[in-house]
């Protein structure tokens, strides 16, 4: 599996598109141009994702994946988590991360802003 894999579903989702808002840090976002939300942290070895309305939600993935979760610097405590790609996380939930992790930035963006699926 490979962080490619992962980089490619996300930008293939509804309304998706590649942004690099720190010199050598690529995101996924979704909506309007400046106003575009990131859901995906797309990291050559990782990918960070909302993984939780809060912190206790996305504490779930650090007790299933210990050595392959973790909650994201400054933005952790806001239900974020770095997951390991091509570790013992399966590519099937790994997807469904960002799946999940697109859904609820989608979920907060006004209606006129959201993608049509």
């Amino acid at each position: 599996m490979s962080a490619d894999a992962v980089r490619e579903h996300a930008l293939s989702l509804p309304g998706a598109w590649p942004d690099e808002p720190w010199e050598g840090d690529l995101v996924a976002k979704v909506g309007p141009g400046e106003r575009g939300k990131i859901f995906a942290f797309l990291g050559g070895t990782s990918v960070g994702v909302k993984a939780g309305s809060t912190r206790e939600e996305a504490d779930e993935w650090l007790a299933r994946y210990p050595d392959d979760a973790a909650v994201m610097s400054y933005i952790g405590r806001n239900g974020w988590n770095t997951l390991t790609v091509g570790g013992a996380i399966p590519l099937d939930e790994l997807l469904e991360a960002v799946d999940d992790s697109y859904e609820a930035i989608v979920a907060k963006l006004p209606k006129k802003h959201r993608p049509q699926t």
